[in-house]
């Protein structure tokens, strides 16, 4: 009897597993609710007495399983899907945050998830420092205050490709009493595991690698069941003190391990309701059941053109953790030894109108927003999604005015660089 399944099997299997005479695909429940005949029943749900199913914005079957499939990928103990990266990532903040209260992160992070610790959250109530994830250990811990509840950072970061010391931080942030929550989406659970290295809670846009294609948006929280929090019982007050909205129940008392997450579903996404259509998530589960091949071909590009790039004489600069040169080499190696992600940061000799010129001239690879799919595409940052910072900005967000973000598809790869070298060609 097989006693542990792997990663690929996971991928295929995980969530979901079909009865006699069942569909074998993952049926979609496209339905806001769902009938009973005895209303104690339906009441004993609205009391998180008993486990079932009453209304699509807190739990579906559909939504439940692709998450359950998540979950088992990062070795968590339980998992929540999102309307969005975006929506997890604030989720996974707010559900042990509130007005008064302060969080530690790094500033090599997504655009948007830079802009919403330092801006949205910021009219909350909720501050954020930033700092860069090669600070010392002596420059991180002065971010600490009274008052921090959390310390977080990417895998790999978007777009500058700097490879987050997992281990690290953690450690600081258990010296500290508080979790550390990683940004797994660049990776994905196929080429790095964060609770594996003590990160406590996973978040991911599965709009990228996960789904694969770009058919949907989507994001995903997972909780490794790993933090002590009654241990720090001062600092989180929402999950360790009775809750009003629920008779006064305590949900690391209640749920034990499950308390975080019991309460991210039944407290934030009741009350703010960024769920995913059933629909996205069929269209998520047909891109993890692939997950595994298309990251091992991801990869296997991005390191051909890495490595050509880095050759190339108008090119000033790569960030690749797969390249021997690479600063974070040493960190990718220890994470990530099976291979990072298909993105590539790069930046060309000249000025910005050199960058723009060469992408102009690129003819199969796309000039999107998107990024972490199938198809190789190009984006430059500062032209594009951080056209508003001036050059001092873009680098305090630790996103050079040069950079541009390649993320290598799985197309046959000497197509993908004859585009890249024709292009070349022409500035």
């Amino acid at each position: 009897m097989v006693k542990k399944l792997r990663q690929g099997t996971l991928c295929v299997q995980a969530g979901y597993k079909a009865k006699n005479g069942e569909p074998i695909e993952l049926p979609i429940i496209q339905s806001t609710t769902f009938k009973y005949d005895d209303s104690e029943e339906m009441a004993k749900l609205f009391d998180l007495e008993k486990e079932g199913y009453f209304y699509t914005r807190l739990q579906n079957p559909t939504n439940d399983a692709v998450a359950a499939k998540i979950c088992t990928l990062e070795g968590g103990v339980g998992a929540m899907l999102t309307s969005s990266g975006q929506a997890a990532n604030f989720y996974a903040m707010f559900n042990i945050c509130q007005a008064g209260d302060h969080f530690i992160t790094s500033n090599e992070i997504y655009g948007g998830t830079y802009n919403l610790f330092g801006v949205t959250m910021k009219k909350l109530g909720i501050e954020c420092t930033f700092v860069s994830p090669e600070a010392s250990d002596e420059e991180i811990q002065a971010a600490f205050r009274p008052n921090t509840k959390a310390v977080f950072g990417e895998t790999i970061s978007n777009p500058g490709c700097a490879v987050f010391d997992i281990e690290r931080f953690a450690k600081i942030a258990h010296k500290n009493g508080v979790p550390l929550i990683v940004d797994n989406t660049f990776a994905t659970p196929v080429n790095c595991r964060p609770f594996e290295w003590g990160a406590d809670i996973v978040t991911h846009s599965t709009t990228k690698y996960m789904d694969g294609m770009a058919t949907q948006v989507g994001g995903c929280v997972v909780d490794s069941g790993n933090f002590d929090w009654l241990a720090h019982a001062e600092k989180f007050p929402g999950l360790c003190t009775p809750d009003e909205s629920y008779h006064g129940l305590t949900y690391v008392k209640a749920f034990g391990k499950m308390g975080y997450m019991t309460k991210l579903v039944a407290q934030l996404m009741r009350d703010l309701g960024s769920i995913p259509a059933p629909q996205n998530s069929f269209l998520l589960n047909m891109g993890l059941q692939t997950l595994h091949l298309r990251m091992a071909q991801h990869c296997k590009n991005a390191q051909k053109v890495a490595e050509f790039l880095n050759a190339n004489d108008k090119v000033a600069w790569v960030h690749y953790c797969g390249l021997p040169t690479d600063k974070y080499y040493a960190l990718g190696q220890k994470y990530l030894p099976n291979g990072s992600c298909g993105v590539i940061a790069f930046g060309l000799k000249g000025t910005r109108e050199t960058a723009i010129k060469w992408m102009d001239s690129l003819e199969m690879i796309n000039i999107v927003t998107h990024v972490a799919d199938a198809r190789t595409c190009v984006l430059h940052p500062a032209s594009h999604t951080h056209r508003q910072l001036s050059d001092e900005q873009l680098r305090e967000a630790g996103v050079a005015p040069d950079l541009i973000r390649l993320s290598v598809g799985i197309e046959d790869v000497e197509d993908i660089l004859d585009d890249i070298k024709q292009a070349l060609e022409k500035i």
